[in-house]
């Protein structure tokens, strides 16, 4: 099953890819004030900007690099290079915002290239700076090489669950590829190194505190960089909260529910359209839906890059036009061309990214230049880093016994999601264990205040998720509720982004509990 790597199976890949991850950060964590010795020289530096090399980057984008330890614990032992990129301040400026847009895997100086118009309000204030984490994008880039769609196939929807010892198979010969194509990067990929580097950024940029803004993923960033340096935190928001403590398998779960959710908003709002190619009747469209993905996997319609369209290639469509209300318009006509004429080239936009907002927490697969890049980093990555945060690694006689029971518990979350999602609880197997220290020592932070933003209708991180890692952080926490749909807030409602920027730019906190109503409801 190790076919060659194709580029546009990659990039579909890439669009698709549920989460899990192969690494794992050492041990215990040194606090802030004591760490080893040969970590002065990389506070010693300075960002050297300059322009960002690269097709259509903008002329006002500058880009430069900080130099971080491989290892933090033996820092003598190598370094890596993370690139950074910034606008900036129009006038006066009080230091830098830094931003990570999600993932995890998302490329942030492309993204920031792509989506800098949503932040220049912050340049009235501020420098505005994003990255590539470890292992991404510029970012000494992790790759899987041959193995990211055998270690996709062998778990997706059409695998045959009735043979988990050859799915588990498949899964332990990915991850030996996957550490062969890596290089060293790759057992210092987690979360908990990559907020390491925030705090030598941080000091890069000539600030005492860090003001940071952090999407999806990000938040889980933000979370532990304020547990590991709770003195050096200055304005941080965290919007489209990320759990803490739920293990892989249940966030699979969510995450299809999630997306259950949003594709049923998505069908009222479509069947009151005369054109919607589901009908009229909201309970009938949902029906459809289910037809269509198994019609196309027992039967999937050729493309024009020679290669299947399946029906699990259409439930990831569907995954990513969800993530905004912006897209629904145009995935509506998409699934009008495929179910009226058979062509899925519209829907294959959106698993190529080619629909991708790149304002929405998540990666953009569009971004990636395969001149510079992997083709296939970002799901390496977002495997990486997800199995590095995760400590659970059930043995293969416990994932045999489970996996018929597991598939029907996805299944029952989402009838049309939920197939794929099986990803996240099998996709750690073969790799090491992970550090647990996000799910035992992220919490009770002793920080200023910090926004976390829940969005109602969020189909990746549901609102829940917010309350309770406020409750699990503290009294720092401050919660808006945005009462609108989509993945994270700041860039689909006017509300959320005055209120973010009013508390990035001046200090100004909403009220605990406040919230936002939809945009929809000044129309």
């Amino acid at each position: 099953m190790l076919a060659k790597l194709s580029t546009r199976s990659s990039i579909r890949r890439c669009a698709v890819a549920g989460t899990a991850g192969l690494a794992l950060l050492g041990t215990a964590l040194p606090a802030a004030d004591d760490s080893p010795p040969g970590l002065t020289r990389f506070y010693d530096q300075k960002v050297t900007w300059s322009k960002c090399e690269g097709m259509d980057m903008p002329k006002d984008l500058q880009c430069g690099k900080v130099t971080v330890p491989l290892d933090y614990a033996e820092p003598g032992k190598g370094t890596l290079d993370v690139a950074v990129a910034r606008y900036r301040a129009t006038g006066k400026s009080r230091g830098s915002v830094l931003l990570n847009f999600g993932g995890p895997g998302g490329q942030g100086v492309a993204q920031l290239a792509m989506g800098g118009k949503d932040f220049m309000g912050l340049t009235n204030g501020y420098d505005v700076v994003s990255f590539d984490p470890r292992g991404v994008g510029r970012s000494s880039p992790v790759s899987c090489g041959n193995a990211s769609d055998s270690a996709l196939d062998a778990t997706d929807g059409n695998a045959d669950v009735t043979d988990p010892g050859a799915v588990l198979e498949e899964l332990r010969a990915a991850a030996a590829e996957c550490a062969e194509h890596s290089g060293p990067v790759l057992p210092h990929i987690g979360t908990v190194d990559a907020a390491r580097d925030l705090d030598v950024m941080r000091d890069a940029l000539g600030d005492d505190k860090l003001n940071y803004l952090g999407f999806s993923y990000g938040s889980r960033l933000g979370a532990v960089y304020a547990a590991q340096y709770p003195e050096k935190v200055g304005r941080m928001v965290l919007d489209g909260v990320d759990t803490l403590t739920e293990p892989l398998a249940d966030q699979g779960v969510v995450s299809a529910q999630g997306q259950q959710t949003a594709l049923e908003n998505f069908l009222t709002w479509c069947t009151e359209d005369i054109a919607c190619p589901f009908g009229r009747i909201p309970r009938e469209a949902r029906e459809h839906v289910v037809d269509v993905v198994e019609s196309l996997d027992k039967d999937p319609v050729p493309t024009d890059f020679g290669e299947a369209f399946s029906g699990q290639d259409f439930a990831g469509a569907l995954g990513q036009g969800l993530y905004s209300r912006e897209l629904w318009p145009s995935l509506q006509r998409a699934i009008g061309r495929l179910l009226e004429d058979g062509d899925p080239s519209g829907l294959e936009a959106f698993l190529s990214g080619g629909f991708t907002l790149p304002l929405r927490g998540r990666p953009h697969a569009g971004l990636t230049d395969p001149a510079d890049v992997p083709l296939d980093n970002l799901p390496a990555a977002l495997m990486a880093v997800n199995c590095a945060d995760d400590p659970d690694r059930p043995a293969a006689a416990q994932i045999t016994k489970d996996l018929g029971r597991l598939r029907a518990r996805y299944e029952q979350a989402s009838p049309v999601f939920g197939r794929y999602r099986l990803t996240q609880v099998l996709m750690c197997y073969g790799r090491p264990k992970g550090t647990d220290y996000i799910r035992d020592d992220v919490k009770d932070v002793d920080t200023p205040r910090m926004l976390l933003v829940g969005t109602r209708g969020d189909p990746a991180t549901p609102y829940r998720w917010t309350v309770e890692t406020a409750r699990r952080l503290g009294s720092s926490a401050v919660v808006l509720d945005n009462r609108g749909e989509g993945h994270t807030g700041y860039g689909s409602s006017k509300c959320v982004h005055s209120k973010v920027d009013a508390f990035l730019l001046y200090g100004t906190l909403p009220p605990d509990g406040s919230s936002c109503g939809s945009d929809r409801d000044d129309e």
